[in-house]
């Protein structure tokens, strides 16, 4: 009964799937794109072609609730203006699928607003949009003043082709992309946090897995506004860093995943604070307006408190492949999204 279950589940979300992005009801589906189509974006789940609508698309009922479309994902951000969580899907890895992500918008409750508002269209089809569309990776991300960030990559296809990293930028109003950063020197970039003046503060992890292990390859980047990309720190007491945030006194606050610690670290790059999460493998980190901390462990699955002043205590357990988390304000609670369980977690902070 259960493989039953699953099954019919499988194929409704698959149909839905379809309907909501349009493949279904799209008749040149299997056509190669020539020309320039107009850039847009996904609507809310429905339907068009209802007896009455006049073939006009018609928004789902509210009484209906439908959960999962995530895939793959690392990251999630709050956007307070809609009330909405934005969540960007990695699709299929650089090696076998180029520009595959996309990016869903997901209700406080965890059911789905909106399956694929950014990355409609097939991958063969974004580079001939008005707007051409480039999502292939997606890491971090974070929103400020109406901007989505999203750290991704361009190469890392193969051993022949070095991934480059880029963070790219969306208006969460369109939708659109409305430019990018490159970081020529790093390969990937895990975790982003963006200051109000746009400027950009980034994890890479580097060496995280198996023996002699390089610090020099644990960085943390500083993207100016203009798109300037220098080192900000490097090397030890980073370890693996991962997780990234910004304290109330506006000091940059980084999780390792290669051990316990949360470091803080002033404007000018100088460590003044070394705290401990109440398990190593961090991976998300958000802080809030009075300074505690919340710190996940995508390697142990358990979330970290710490109060101002006070040791770490666990709040949560066993969440698998819990990854860079996010906090609606709104709900006052935090959503993790678990990576390779292809979900997402809601802890309230009752």
């Amino acid at each position: 009964m259960k493989k039953r279950n699953s099954y019919r589940n499988l194929i409704i979300f698959g149909f839905a799937t379809l309907i909501s992005t349009g493949l279904l009801t799209n008749p040149v589906f299997a056509q190669q794109a020539d020309e320039s189509k107009p850039y847009s974006v996904g609507k809310p789940l429905g339907v068009s072609g209802n007896p009455g609508s006049d073939g006009n698309f018609q928004a789902m009922s509210s009484n209906v609730k439908v959960y999962g479309g995530i895939y793959s994902a690392e990251s999630c951000s709050y956007d307070a203006a809609t009330g909405l969580i934005v969540v960007p899907n990695r699709g299929l890895p650089q090696n076998m699928q180029t520009n595959d992500a996309w990016i869903s918008l997901i209700n406080p409750d965890g059911s789905v607003h909106t399956l694929r508002w950014i990355g409609l269209q097939r991958p063969d089809e974004r580079k001939n949009l008005s707007t051409p569309l480039v999502l292939n990776e997606p890491f971090g991300s974070d929103i400020m003043k109406g901007i989505l960030y999203v750290a991704d990559r361009d190469g890392g296809t193969g051993k022949d082709d070095p991934g480059v990293a880029v963070i790219r930028k969306f208006s969460m109003k369109t939708g659109k992309p409305i430019g990018e950063a490159r970081i020529e020197g790093a390969g990937w970039i895990n975790d982003i946090e963006v200051k109000e003046d746009g400027t950009i503060y980034a994890t890479e992890t580097g060496d995280f897995f198996g023996e002699n292990l390089n610090p020099d390859t644990w960085k943390v980047w500083k993207v100016t506004p203009g798109g300037e990309a220098t080192v900000f720190v490097q090397g030890l007491p980073l370890n693996a860093p991962n997780g990234i945030a910004f304290d109330p006194d506006g000091n940059i606050i980084v999780a390792n995943y290669g051990n316990a610690e949360v470091l803080t670290f002033s404007e000018g790059g100088k460590l003044s604070k070394t705290e401990s999460a109440a398990q190593a493998g961090s991976d998300g980190l958000v802080i809030m307006p009075d300074g505690t901390k919340y710190i996940c462990s995508v390697r142990y699955g358990g979330v970290s408190r710490i109060r101002p002043g006070k040791s770490a205590e666990l709040i949560a357990n066993n969440i698998p492949n819990a990854a860079s988390m996010c906090y609606d304000e709104k709900a006052n609670q935090l959503v993790i999204p678990m990576n390779a369980n292809n979900s997402l977690a809601f802890i309230p902070l009752n």
